[in-house]
């Protein structure tokens, strides 16, 4: 249903939604103590906020947090199947926040819903993969509102990537900060979050056993790291796929197995890609997979998987075979299976990261815009890094949630590391 206050699927969700996002408040202690300052100190007053990040309940609290600083926000979606109705739903009625978002929604209505998120002509923009800013980059209408921009949040390692060649080509156009590169941030989200929420979603979806089961993993960043390790952490034989010699070389002292994809695709039962690539799994892949092999996504944009090659090879396609599985007959009588289109496996067949690994995020992210905002006088048109002060603030904030202190330095200590004339 679309008002000039959002476009959501249903509004009587309203109040499962809410139920569901003040759930994951309980679980987000640091970013609800950020709100609690926010809401006295309002030091967003004044600012527009436009949003485009997962349409999840961790999402909603953080929404609800720059509102209460005094931030006037709105939100659409990251990504078509990672909304959750009922969020989008509460976050209209009760909260307020213009939402533009759907569930399923085609590529006229996604794209609308951004150009709608920019008409609230921001000052501050969140982004989940760098769409809100491409836009301010690339279409006309938006020359005179990136001028007056006062900095963006990236939220994502694909973003980022993204984010930092436009910056390379001097083409960046207003300050971005990379949240997904701050510690509190990828350390936890990305290898925590995404091992966790990944394998939700392929359990979900398919009901396997991963026990037993030959999972290649196509990537050894971050959120590979935490696929593999909870894969293994089931029982599974994992493979590792990389292109960073580096980042083969860890994984195979992690104790896994490392290969090309032409010769993993040979022993594979289930293949992860989390690289933030294109074609990660195409043609000559497909080509060599065992029958019944299934295929999905944990990266932020459904490039990864060759999903227009796979359908040229299919003789027949079997779509919903499960709830988000599709099954592609080949001509030589095998099956593949890909889960949610080949788009984000953990947001399209689950409900996302666990609300305890997003409040850091959040609580960084929630923080970072106020620092953006108070230093926007000294911020120039580049990709800079989340403040030390904000990383050690969150992590301080956590640790205080978890019950758990820490040591301090002693006097004689502090000097020690601050001298040089102490010998061996």
């Amino acid at each position: 249903m679309r008002t000039s206050r959002g476009d959501v699927k249903d509004p009587k969700l309203a109040k499962e939604g809410k139920k569901r996002y003040e759930w994951a408040d309980q679980h987000m202690p640091a970013l609800r103590q950020v709100r609690e300052v926010f809401s006295r100190e309002k030091p967003l007053k004044g600012v527009r906020l436009a949003a485009c990040l997962h349409v999840t309940s961790e999402t909603a609290n953080l929404m609800r947090t720059l509102k209460a600083g005094g931030a006037d926000v709105t939100l659409c979606a990251s990504n078509p199947l990672s909304t959750q109705d009922d969020i989008a739903a509460g976050l209209v009625k009760h909260e307020g926040i213009p939402t533009f978002a759907i569930r399923g929604e085609n590529n006229k209505s996604y794209y609308a819903h951004l150009h709608q998120a920019l008409a609230h002509q921001p000052s501050v923009t969140l982004d989940d993969g760098a769409d809100l800013v491409s836009l301010l980059h690339t279409d006309k209408q938006y020359a005179d509102r990136a001028e007056q921009m006062c900095a963006s949040m990236e939220e994502t390692t694909t973003g980022v990537i993204r984010l930092r060649a436009m910056d390379k080509d001097g083409v960046l156009k207003f300050p971005v900060i990379a949240v997904n590169d701050a510690t509190t941030k990828h350390l936890f989200d990305n290898r925590y979050g995404t091992g966790q929420s990944t394998l939700d979603g392929v359990l979900r979806a398919t009901n396997i056993l991963l026990a037993g089961m030959t999972v290649v993993v196509a990537g050894y960043g971050w959120c590979g790291k935490g696929v593999a390790m909870r894969a293994r952490g089931l029982g599974s034989q994992v493979i590792v796929a990389e292109i960073d010699p580096i980042r083969g070389l860890e994984a195979a002292m992690d104790g896994f197995r490392v290969m090309p994809m032409r010769e993993a695709t040979r022993e594979g039962e289930l293949f992860v890609s989390v690289t933030g690539d294109t074609s990660v799994l195409r043609k000559e892949h497909f080509a060599r997979m065992k029958d019944g092999a299934i295929l999905c996504n944990s990266g932020h944009f459904d490039v990864e998987i060759d999903i227009k090659a796979l359908k040229k090879m299919a003789k027949r396609v079997a779509r919903n075979v499960r709830t988000n599985v599709d099954g592609y007959h080949l001509e030589d009588g095998r099956c593949i299976y890909v889960i949610g289109e080949g788009r984000l496996v953990n947001l399209a067949a689950a409900e996302g990261h666990p609300p305890a690994v997003m409040d850091m995020s959040f609580a960084t992210q929630a923080l970072t815009v106020r620092w953006a905002v108070e230093h926007q006088d000294r911020l120039t048109p580049h990709v800079h890094p989340v403040a030390k002060e904000i990383e050690d603030q969150v992590a301080s904030l956590k640790l205080a949630s978890m019950d758990i202190q820490l040591d301090r330095l002693t006097p004689e200590q502090k000097r020690y590391l601050a001298s040089w004339e102490f010998g061996t």
